[in-house]
């Protein structure tokens, strides 16, 4: 067991909490998590904005995922999750 409690198993997704930002604009919602650059979007309404920006959240990561898959071609590199404590 670690400092914070068990480790969870290698591969086990835990969940983070971001912070969603809305803006109220005159064409609806505009969205971004103040932590993750590159993660906004917008929406018609509220809802939309919020299922889009969940939508940004996941192409973020995963463009990041990629170019550090590309960056680590051929290299070897220790891969182990990473938890951020509350």
């Amino acid at each position: 067991m670690g400092r914070w409690g068990p480790s969870p198993a290698v591969g086990a997704r835990t969940p983070m909490t971001l912070t969603a930002v809305f803006l109220e604009v005159p064409e609806g919602y505009i969205a971004f998590i103040e932590e993750l650059p590159g993660a906004n979007t917008q929406g018609a309404t509220l809802e939309e904005a919020r299922e889009n920006l969940r939508e940004a959240v996941a192409l973020v990561l995963e463009a990041n995922r990629e170019v550090a898959e590309r960056s680590l071609q051929g290299r070897p590199a220790t891969r182990e999750p990473f938890v951020l404590p509350a």
